[in-house]
């Protein structure tokens, strides 16, 4: 099969090295050149996303049997024409349009399916979040409708942080739609992704719960298998299923949740690999969720997911910019047992990119907090030159 892979970065490149192992054909494309999945690919393509002519060009040249989209940037609408050519779009295109707006996404999960959702407001100017955060109150949290890895993302704790924070979404917003979501702070112990996966004609799976932490709005480390009460997981479980279901369509879907004492709360969902999920590549699972995506896309039947070890991964991030980023101390964590890495390739950095991960595994029993706190003394022994 021919996959069009529509975003290059690091979870892409994963998807592309589990395409390659099985046979497929990838044109991955970005909107720069060497991005890391292209290093993998058998053909790239290098375009603004949010071109839907652009889009269109390519799609008619390179004639996919799948659309498989890995970032939020593009023109999304045109989905649904590629659909009605026979181009199997992933998950679908009810489901790619969804959520790459959370405006789309947080009304159906809130509004049609009813799922626990943080109370929210939308603006689309300083002055309307002003008024957005009076109604759902102080602190709270600001995020563009479409954006990645916490970009544009902040909290607001006083008045006084209202333009800053529309200012900041502004700049952090990907496409065209410049409108915020606010959201009431939610008083969560813990924060969870559970890796769902839909099936054509098979039921839906869940991996084990993955736990992690962010700081700028974007993960620092991620540990499998999360503490997570049964009626926690349970409650978790049903929600995903509901609205995977109404979003349609084969993938793995990573979906996000606060938990509370009050309960879980829905707060987000990718229709793709999950950057939390990498921690996966420590073997965690039978099938990591790069190899779990593209065998419910091929609708090759999955048996079980099974767990297998404790796993845990910590970024190694940029400190500075360069068109040539280099690496010292990677010889110091091959050295360490139970744990490994990845470079992601990409050619050039900034402060915070992530650039790689440190993964580190043990029995299933250890400690999960062990096996967290060894990942993230690994990845500081590396660090990203200019």
């Amino acid at each position: 099969m021919k996959i069009l892979l529509l975003g290059s970065g690091e979870l892409g490149k994963e998807f592309v090295i589990a395409a390659q192992r099985i046979g497929q054909t990838i044109i991955a494309v970005d909107s720069y050149e060497n991005a890391p999945a292209m290093q993998v690919a058998h053909g790239f393509e290098v375009i603004n996303m949010l071109d839907g002519e652009a889009l269109d060009r390519i799609v008619a040249k390179h004639k996919p049997d799948f659309i498989v989209p890995e970032i939020e940037a593009i023109r999304t609408e045109r989905f649904y024409d590629y659909e009605k050519q026979g181009i199997t779009v992933v998950p679908s295109a009810k489901a790619a349009n969804f959520t790459m707006n959370r405006k789309a996404i947080r009304d159906l999960a809130a509004k049609e399916l009813g799922l626990k959702t943080a109370k929210y407001q939308y603006a689309t100017s300083a002055e309307e979040l002003q008024k957005a955060v009076q109604e759902v109150g102080i602190p709270c949290v600001a995020k563009p409708l479409m954006s990645s890895s916490g970009k544009g993302q902040s909290t607001i704790k006083t008045e006084s942080d209202i333009e800053k924070a529309w200012q900041y979404a502004v700049a952090g917003s990907r496409g065209d739609v410049i409108e915020v979501i606010v959201e009431a702070f939610v008083n969560f112990h813990s924060e969870i992704t559970l890796l769902t996966i839909t099936q054509n004609n098979n039921p839906t799976l869940f991996c084990a719960p993955i736990g992690h932490r962010q700081e700028r709005g974007d993960y620092q480390e991620s540990w499998q298998p999360a503490k997570v009460s049964d009626a926690d997981l349970y409650e978790a479980q049903d929600m995903a299923e509901k609205i995977t279901e109404a979003l349609g369509g084969a993938g793995l879907f990573g979906v996000e949740f606060f938990l509370t004492d009050e309960g879980v709360y829905f707060s987000e969902l990718s229709p793709r690999p999950h950057d939390t999920g990498m921690v996966t590549l420590a073997g965690t699972q039978n099938f990591n969720e790069f190899e779990l995506h593209l065998r419910a896309i091929l609708k090759l039947p999955i048996f079980e997911i099974t767990l297998e070890k404790a796993g845990a991964s910590a970024v190694i991030l940029a400190s500075e910019d360069s068109n040539n980023p280099t690496f010292t101390g990677i010889e110091k964590v091959a050295a360490l047992p139970k744990t490994d890495f990845r470079i992601f390739g990409k050619p050039t950095s900034r402060p915070y990119r992530r650039m790689g991960v440190v993964l580190s595994h043990d029995t299933l029993g250890t400690p999960i907090e062990n096996v967290v706190e060894r990942a993230k003394t690994a990845s500081k022994l590396i660090t990203v030159n200019s």
